[in-house]
């Protein structure tokens, strides 16, 4: 088939997300991936789903992270029972451990302006030192606190991936790897997209591709400024539970295994492991947690986030006239995964946006 009705480009977490609601509505739709070689934001991510310090300033955030977390339950069972996949789903809540007091103090702040701009949707409570401890009694004892929230959890992203796109595919949806866009062209009934397999024409083109949205984007008349910032993990080997809780910087995994986290640095597109900076996550992950201090790390990768100029969303709709196109950009694929794919996917299908994802139209760098 080199005809359909939807092509989206990129087969990462927020394009299989939207993928998946799309098909799951009955689309026809070509899902055209890059190859595993390629920068997969998808597959070096934390799996968080985190609400905590997000949309402090900016309430249409704020909203938008907490509706996808209310999906999550329930999208979570869908895929299992759809594909036979469990994402390992869980939503005990989550911590982020503040280093000193200053950070403690600061951090309250951010959590009281996010609650205030979500209108009490959001729910946290901060931890004095005593209290972190009652809460994750492996942890450090001279930590200062931090702050917890019932509304975070986190997933295993690989799982949460490979069921998006089974589930995809067993909606009717063709799942094309290695079909990497080279150029779009705008035709009077839709798009030719010039693949590095050849042609596919499509009636609406739905952007997803990561970093790659920034070059592709102008194409279609749309706009996706994006920088890479690359963060670093690490890997311990399986152990006994020593966390209850997620948090940005430790995760225990379904498998008993500690993530390590989080980095940021400007890097380029070098998605590269470097020794000075995982030195740096291992004396972190030691100091909040010590009984890593005589564990194995057995495998660490970099990844790049998908960023913004303000960090939030960029979701733009082509004002030309004629066929249709869209552009999805983001950092939060996995908290926002059931969002993208049963509310913005229909959304699509009709081929408006909701006024309530209008902050996050890339227009806003021009006003």
């Amino acid at each position: 088939m080199n005809e359909c009705d939807l092509a989206i480009v990129g087969g990462g977490m927020v394009g299989s997300a939207l993928g998946y609601g799309l098909a799951r509505a009955g689309a026809e739709v070509v899902m055209l991936d890059q190859g595993d070689r390629d920068l997969r934001a998808a597959r070096g991510n934390f799996g968080l789903l985190w609400v905590q310090g997000k949309g402090a300033d900016c309430p249409a955030y704020a909203h938008w992270t907490l509706l996808s977390t209310r999906l999550w339950p329930s999208f979570a069972e869908e895929l299992k029972q759809l594909t036979g996949i469990d994402v390992q789903y869980q939503r005990r809540g989550g911590i982020h451990y503040c280093l000193d007091d200053r950070e403690l103090s600061d951090y309250a702040d951010e959590l009281a302006r996010q609650a205030a701009v979500s209108d009490g949707a959001f729910q946290y409570q901060m931890l004095d030192a005593r209290e972190l401890q009652a809460f994750e009694p492996n942890l450090a004892p001279d930590l200062p606190g931090g702050g917890y929230s019932p509304n975070d959890g986190h997933v295993n992203p690989l799982f949460l991936l490979r069921a998006l796109q089974a589930g995809f595919v067993t909606h009717g949806g063709s799942y094309r790897p290695r079909h990497s866009v080279q150029s779009i062209e705008r035709l009077a009934d839709g798009f030719l997209l010039q693949t590095e397999q050849g042609e596919l024409r499509a009636g609406k083109v739905i952007l997803a591709a990561g970093l790659d949205n920034q070059r592709l984007a102008p194409m279609l008349g749309l706009q996706q400024p994006l920088h890479p910032q690359r963060g670093q993990l690490l890997i311990t080997e399986r152990l006994p539970p020593l966390l209850k809780y997620p948090s940005i910087y430790l995760r225990q995994t379904g498998e008993g295994t500690i993530q390590i986290g989080d980095s940021a640095e400007n890097s380029g597109l070098d998605d590269s492991n470097t020794v000075t900076v995982m030195a740096e996550l291992a004396a972190r992950a030691i100091r909040l947690l010590p009984a890593l201090r005589q564990r194995r790390i057995v495998r660490g990768w970099g990844a790049l986030r998908v960023l913004s100029p303000d960090g939030y969303p960029l979701y733009d709709r082509s004002a030309e006239a004629g066929p249709q196109a869209f552009a999805f950009s983001c950092h939060s694929g996995v908290t926002l995964a059931a969002a993208h794919a049963l509310q913005l996917a229909p959304m699509l299908l009709q081929g408006e946006l909701d006024s309530s994802l209008s902050a996050f139209c890339p227009r806003r760098f021009q006003d």
